[in-house]
Parts: C-alpha cells; structure tokens; sequence
C-alpha cells in the first residue's frame, strides 16, 4: 500500500520510520486505499527550513520571472486538471464534475496572481518637500504557512498560495491528512512549472505539526479555513507568536425567499446549494428562510427535485456522493436523529439510502426538515452535511432579523423579483458575501471571499485585493538624491529580466 510522506526543497521527504500515520480512506467503498505520514514537529521544523531557506533567492527573483512561471502552473493544471479531479473523487467522495469545478474555481486565483506585476505596483510623489521624493512599495512577508480543510483540497489552498507565490513568499502547505494526495500533486506540478526548489513545500500532518506551524518564529503568516473553533485556536495562538493570521470559520447559511421570487428557480437553487458535494460546503445553504404564505409549495418543490437526486459513487455520473469518514457519516445522522426528537417536520429521511456504489461507503441521502426553529441543534450547528432545514416567518423583516441573529455571517442569498427588497437586504444583512438570486455567491479572484462575526477571525479575506495586501508588507521610502552621474552608452532596446 502507497505511503504518502512530505514534499520539501522539491522532492520526496521521507517519513522517519517511527512516524505516526493514517488511513486515506476510498468514502465511495469504505477501503482504505493509501496511508499518510504525520509529521513530527521535527519534520515539520525541517521543512519550514527549506521555505525559509529558499525564501530570499525568491524574494529576489523578478515579477516577470514570477508571472513566467504562475502562467506556466495555469497551463499545466489545464491541461492536467482531469487527474487531479480522479485525485479528488477518490479521496474526498465528491463527483467527478464537481470536483472539476473546484479546480476551475482555484484556477480563477492562478490566472488572477499571473497579473503580479500590476497587483504589487506602489505610489510614487514627485517633490513631496524640496527635492525630495517619496514613494511606497509592497514586499513579501517570508515563509507562508496554509492549513486546508478536507472539503476542498484542491481549490482553497489555491485561494493562497497562487498569491502567496507570486508575490515573493514561500509555502509551508499542511492539507487535511483524510485527502492529501491533492497537495502533493500540486507540489509535482508547480516543479514542472519551473518554480525553484523550496518555494513551495507540503507537511502532512494534524495538531502537531499544526501547533509548529503557528509558533515557529520562521512562519510570518498563517491561512486557515475549517471549523469556527479550530478557527478561534489558530488565530488566537498565531497572532500570539507575532504572526499575521486569516482564519476562516464555519457557516450557517441562510437563503430568503419572498412570495414574489420563482419559486421553481429557488426551488433549484437550494437543492444545488444544500446537497451538493454531500452539504461538505462552507458556503453551502443549509438553512431556507421562507415567508409562509409559500412555504408549502417551496416546500414541495424542494421534495419534488430532491427525489430524483442519484446517490452513489462519484465515478459513476451520480448527483451526489459519500461523506468523507464514516464518523461524520454517523455523525451527520445524529443531527437528523435529534431534528427528528425535537419535532421537526421530516419532509425526506436521508438516514434511508440504498447507494450506486460497491462496498460499504459513507452515504447518506439528501435530509429535508420542515418547521424548524432556531433552538434546534439542526439550525444552531453547523452539520456539514446534506441536511437542509426550512424555517418559516412571517414578513421580510422577520426573515433579516432571523439571519442577523445568527452567531456565523459566511454566505446568504435572498430570491426574490423585487428590486427594493434585493436592495435592502444587501444593504442589512450582516453577511459577509450576499448573493440576490444565486446560492452559493462565492466571489470571482479579483474581489475577495470571507464571512462576518464567526465565520472570520482576523482582518483579511481570502484572495482578490485582500490578499495581496495580507501576503506583501507596505514600506515607504522618502529619498534625495544629488545631480545624477553618468551611466554610459547603451543603444540595445531594454529588455526584462
């Protein structure tokens, strides 16, 4: 059975043989299908040295050799992204057209950093005081830690490290351990790119290496997206070892419907949002807010599509596949056991699933409750699974103040044909990415993606603007300078380098 180590200075690291592992499980069959090394908090030392290392030979390199070789990455990964979605299936459960579009998705942010020379560009004041100048500039931070979440290996490590590159760090990427394969591909890929040994590393690994990652004096920045507690933990322990932190928690996700909207386009939207990928998102709709007067036939409509949803293998042109562990298999089924004791309407049982696939995989169908309300453990949790719950109010304004009250402010949507009301919700809400009329508004690379209240602790967003300033410092230089010398003939046109 395959043994998957580390990646570091360009090549393989080999795991110590006492190293800790762990299963890499198939979610489609329940076998497991590799093992991964964990790193000790000496290996992971080693390989935040070969970042650190290769950090000021990088540093140093032009931006039009930088934006050589990210353009060289995007070429690559488009010609190649169909093994690495094959990666993603296998490992993670999700269908193979879904985890397509993840890559492309994380290839928006390769194709936005391949524009570095423009994004990094400072301000220069001519004669700010007599004869003096002064200017700004931009300037990468160091090494650049990223701990990713299992649900999508691919696309949000690139949501930092495309940037993180391309403007003169070095990467320390510590995957989810359930489905590192992805990472080390990555790595392979961005050699054969041409990217210079060192700039880009891979540590599998869990809370050890974790824990290193955040105190290491060499780490300057740390880029985190899971759970809103782990989230509080790694911000909290970073910034206390002096290291910038974005860390990005959990969601509930809530779409508003008003009687005016199209019903069989919000119908759609929410069993798109609510079970695709398994409900594995963190800006998936859990939560749909409908004005009474048409809930019953949202309602049905939701049920209706809801039913025709093919769960199986991913491999197999299935709508939806398996939960990523078994334990979150059961503990997904636990959430639709309480929503049921706390009286919930159970509009479809996910916990009754006869699954296209061999083996004993994690499935569970796609959950639909009714009649829920806020003190149910299926509204207050994020369940990270395909349970989507309807809650029911009044008015528009009941609908604003129930997701306003809610502790998480990742995504929302509202669905409606009013102009006025898509205005004032935007304007409200307290949500830190709105869509009107679509689900899952996750923001394009050139604007920057990240929530309110839990669901973000630190200061910056993910990609876009925000993440250009968040992986470059500012420094100012104010200057004056004497008559200029002379600096020879030279009548060959100026060439980059």
């Amino acid at each position: 059975m395959e043994t998957l180590a580390h990646w570091s200075n360009g090549t393989t690291l080999e795991a110590p043989a006492d190293s800790r592992h762990a299963d890499v499980m198939n979610p489609a069959t329940g076998e497991v299908s590799s093992r991964v090394a964990l790193a000790s908090a000496d290996t992971t030392a080693e390989v935040i040295a070969a970042a650190h290392a290769a950090f000021p030979a990088w540093r140093d390199t032009s931006l039009t050799r930088r934006a050589n070789i990210l353009f060289n990455y995007r070429e690559l990964l488009n010609k190649r992204k169909g093994e690495l979605a094959a990666i993603i299936t296998a490992e993670h459960g999700k269908v193979l057209d879904d985890a397509m579009g993840e890559i492309s998705r994380g290839q928006e942010v390769v194709e936005y950093a391949c524009g570095i020379p423009h994004l990094v560009k400072g301000g220069y004041t001519e004669n700010a005081s007599t004869k003096i100048d002064v200017h700004s500039i931009r300037q990468p931070l160091g090494v650049t830690a990223i701990i990713s979440p299992f649900n999508f290996p691919a696309m949000v490590p690139m949501w930092f490290f495309p940037i993180a590159i391309a403007a003169g760090n070095t990467v320390v990427l510590k995957p989810s351990e359930k489905d590192p394969t992805a990472a080390i591909w990555m790595a392979e890929l961005w050699k054969e790119a041409g990217l210079p040994d060192g700039v880009f590393n891979v540590v599998n690994g869990d809370k050890e290496s974790v824990d290193v990652l955040l105190t290491d004096p060499r780490v300057s920045s740390v880029s985190f997206v899971g759970s809103t507690p782990i989230a509080q933990y790694v911000y909290a322990t970073g910034t206390a070892h002096g290291k910038r932190v974005q860390a990005l928690g959990g969601a509930k996700n809530h779409m508003l419907v008003l009687p005016d909207a199209d019903l069989d386009l919000a119908a759609d939207a929410a069993v798109n949002a609510g079970f695709g990928a398994a409900g594995e998102r963190c800006m998936a709709i859990s939560a749909i807010v409908a004005i009474d007067s048409i809930a019953d036939e949202l309602v049905a409509k939701i049920a209706e599509r809801t039913q025709t949803l093919r769960v199986g293998d991913g491999t197999r042109g299935c709508d939806m596949g398996p939960l990523v562990t078994a334990a979150h298999r059961d503990k997904v089924a636990g959430y639709i056991d309480a929503g049921e004791a706390a009286g919930a309407t159970m509009v479809l049982d996910g916990r009754l699933v006869n699954p296209d696939a061999d083996g004993a995989g994690f499935f569970l169908n796609p959950t639909l409750f009714d009649n829920v309300t806020t003190d149910m453990s299926i509204y207050t949790d994020e369940i990270f699974g395909p349970v989507l719950s309807v809650l029911r109010v009044e008015s528009f304004d009941e609908g604003i103040e129930t997701i306003n009250a809610n502790p998480y402010g990742n995504g929302t949507a509202i669905f409606t044909n009013d102009g006025g009301a898509a205005r004032r919700f935007e304007n409200e809400i307290q949500v830190g990415m709105v869509g009107i009329n679509v689900p899952i508004p996750v923001p394009m690379a050139y604007y920057s993606f990240g929530g309110w209240k839990n669901s973000l602790f630190g200061d910056t967003h993910a990609y876009g603007a925000e993440g250009i300033n968040f992986f470059t410092r500012g420094k100012v230089v104010t200057s004056r300078w004497l008559d200029p010398s002379h600096g020879g003939l030279n009548l060959g046109f100026p060439q980059n380098a």
